[in-house]
Formats: structure tokens, sequence, C-alpha cells
């Protein structure tokens, strides 16, 4: 077995404590889906009239548990989540079905509910198939398990069980108002490789107390996604398992036709913003947190790819591993984007220092601070590609990580 990563340097302090939400009840257990005496499954069970709304990848070699979740999303309802890790179930043909069909039975049978109302994720190998046997036959072991929220243990269980090459688990949460009720959300996530979202990343879970209709909820997850778990990226490399679920019991009592929603919109936002920011400083061999934002573009969707364009480079990601403010580069990724942009009006800043603009190198450039801002783990680059500006421009931010020996490392050994 791969030797367990150091913690991240740029992770949390500590996990954090997540609040108790009502209608949702948790359990985890070590059923040796790939190591032995390491937690690898989680089982969820919701209330009844819980709804539910999905982001799933679009790559076209999904896996079988996303084809699952995309065939009972537009039902709105669930009762039940079951999620492994160690094993993708991704390529793995008519015995991919056969083990999310097997396992979905058993929490069906298990906890009294519809198949469709089940759903389910699987993160690791792939390629593999998935040895599901050995989480059916803990299923009532799991179920006799299951326990509310109110212990903050409970959901730190429960992000760890969903972990593969992570080196922490990951966690948050917000409160929000709706229609004068107090209403609950925490969340839990996984990734650290593989991180290169479309629809979706890897692996994530949002639990909330608020009455909201399952189209409602869908129509502001789909949103946020794109605001978030869309806009970041450690190696370009979209997973075949990439979900995000949400799910909201109810249990908060608030009215679930309130037009006053918005607040729960920016909570679920941040939360998410949260968890995806959490997957970049655990990205595998991460040692900087980078934020790039992009101005001046043609159209917001214009200003986003050209900064995946320069967030994705190989180049300019191994400059920062390096502390080398190779502007240079990044100039290469704007131009290499596609999209519209003026050579001779670009414009780049980091950390806040104006270093080209008007397409060449700003008069008097001193490195100095921006060489000080480079040895630091919080790096900002800021670019204007010179198209559109005030109201008309395009804009964008994403957020990455550096490029180093460590990301090597892990994936050159990763199935051993």
């Amino acid at each position: 077995m791969a030797s367990t990563p150091d913690i991240s340097p740029l992770a949390p302090d500590a996990f954090p404590e997540l609040p108790t939400v009502p209608g949702v009840r948790l359990a985890t257990g070590a059923c040796g889906v790939k190591y032995r005496d390491r937690t690898d499954v989680l089982l969820a069970a919701f209330d009844a009239g819980t709804t539910v709304a999905g982001v799933l990848t679009q790559s076209k070699t999904a896996s079988a548990p996303v084809d699952w979740c995309r065939k009972s999303l537009p039902g709105g309802q669930a009762q039940a989540l079951l999620v492994n890790s160690g094993n993708a179930n991704a390529f793995t043909g008519v015995k991919g079905i056969e083990a999310v069909e097997a396992t979905v039975a058993a929490v069906a049978e298990t906890l009294t509910c519809r198949p469709s109302r089940v759903f389910t994720a699987s993160t690791g190998v792939i390629g593999e198939p998935l040895p599901f046997a050995t989480i059916t036959q803990a299923m009532d072991g799991l179920a006799a398990s299951l326990a509310g929220t109110d212990d903050p243990a409970v959901w730190r269980a429960a992000a760890g069980a969903i972990m593969t090459t992570d080196t922490f688990a990951k966690g948050a949460s917000a409160t929000a108002d709706i229609g004068g009720t107090q209403v609950t959300i925490a969340g839990i996530a996984k990734g650290s490789g593989m991180i290169a979202p479309d629809m979706a990343t890897m692996l994530s879970f949002v639990f909330t107390d608020a009455a909201l209709p399952g189209d409602v909820l869908q129509g502001i997850l789909a949103e946020t996604a794109d605001r978030t778990f869309n806009a970041i990226t450690v190696d370009s490399d979209t997973s075949t398992s990439d979900t995000v679920l949400v799910f909201a019991t109810g249990a908060a009592g608030n009215a679930p036709d309130a037009a006053d929603i918005d607040e729960f919109r920016v909570a679920l936002e941040n939360v998410m913003r949260d968890l995806a920011h959490q997957i970049v400083r655990d990205g595998e061999g991460a040692s900087k947190f980078i934020t790039i934002s992009v101005d001046g573009a043609e159209h917001d969707a214009a200003a986003k790819r050209i900064a995946l364009s320069i967030a994705n480079s190989p180049l300019v990601k191994t400059a920062i591993a390096g502390e080398d403010a190779n502007w240079g580069r990044i100039v290469m990724a704007v131009g290499k984007a596609g999209e519209a942009a003026d050579r001779d009006k670009l414009a780049i800043r980091i950390g806040g220092v104006e270093i080209a603009a008007m397409g060449e190198a700003v008069d008097g450039y001193d490195e100095t601070p921006v060489a000080q801002h480079m040895k630091g783990q919080e790096i900002d680059i800021a670019v204007d590609v010179g198209i559109a500006s005030g109201d008309a421009a395009g804009r964008a931010t994403v957020w990455t990580c550096d490029l180093t020996h460590g990301y090597i490392t892990i994936n050159a050994d990763y199935r051993s």
C-alpha cells in the first residue's frame, strides 16, 4: 500500500465543528474495499420528504454511480446516500452496473425505501470491479450505527471515510434565514488530484434542514457550482466520478415556497466555495494556493476560459512552485486560451504589483516585492486582457495550486 502523504502545508488547522442538521443520520464503516483498517464507506439516511439536487461530471467515461444518480435526480426525492472510497467503479462495464444495483438494493431493503431514492458515489481506482459484497454484507451494521449529527465527531468520520489521496478531511457550514426561519447548511468534500471540474468536482455532499422543492434547489446548485466547484483546478484532469449532491430535509419548517431565498443562496455558495478551496489547498503535492482573476474580457465565459488557461498551464504552475515571477508564461497562457485579448493593452499584476501594462513591461518595474510575494503560500495573479472595460467587461476568478515534484510522487505509485 502506498504510504500516507504528509498533511498539506496549506491545510486548515483543524476540521471545523459542523452543526447539527436535523433529518440527517450518518454512519461509517471499514469494509476493506481497497485498504485494510481504514474507514471507506459512508451511509447517510434522511427523513421522509427530503429533496435532492445534483451536478455530475460531463465526462464521456462517467462511472456507473454517476449514471445511477443522473437517472434518479429528476425524481427530486432522497432517503439515503451510499459512498465508498478506494474504488471508482468506473470503466467496469456490466459489472459496474451490477455493483450499483446490488448496493442500492441493499440500502433500500435495509432502510425500507425505494431504490430510486438511494443515491450513490464511488471514488478511487478506475477500471477495477467494485468488490460490492464487502459493502452489502456490512449494511446491517452500518444501518444499526446510524447516528444524528449533533456529535461533531460524526461529521469528521463521514468526511474521513470518503478520502483517497486527500491529506485532510474537508468540511464547512453556514446558516441562513428563509422567510424568518433560520436554516443550517453543512457539507463535506473529498478531492486532491484529478481536479478540473466539468459540472462538479470529485465528491461533495451538502446537507441542509431547509424546506425547498427539488427544482428550486437544483437551480440554486447549478448556478453556484459554476462559481465554486467549477472554478477550481489542480491538474486539468476531469474525473469520471465528479458528483455534488445537496440534500434538504425540510426539518427547519420554513415555508417551502418562500420567495426570499437570496440569503440561503449566498450561504450555500459560501459553503461550496469553502469546500472547493479546501480541495485546491489539498492539491497533490501543493505548496501554494493561487487566485487568478481575469478582467476586461469579451464576456464572463471568455474571462473564465482565460483564467483556467493560466491556472492549468504547467509552465505557470511550476514557475510559481519555484517562486519565479516569470510573467511571460502568463502572457503565453492568455494567448493560447483562444479568447479575444488585446496584446497591446494587456496588463498583469502579481501580489498587487503592476508588472506589465499596455502590452509591455512597466517602466522601472522592481521585482523585489513580487519576489517576496512569491515566497508566500497565497499567490494572487490579476490580468486585464484589454477587450472591454467597466460594466461591459467580462470577469472571472478561479483557484488553483502549484505543480511540484510531490504531484509526480503521489501519482506514480497511486495503484500500489
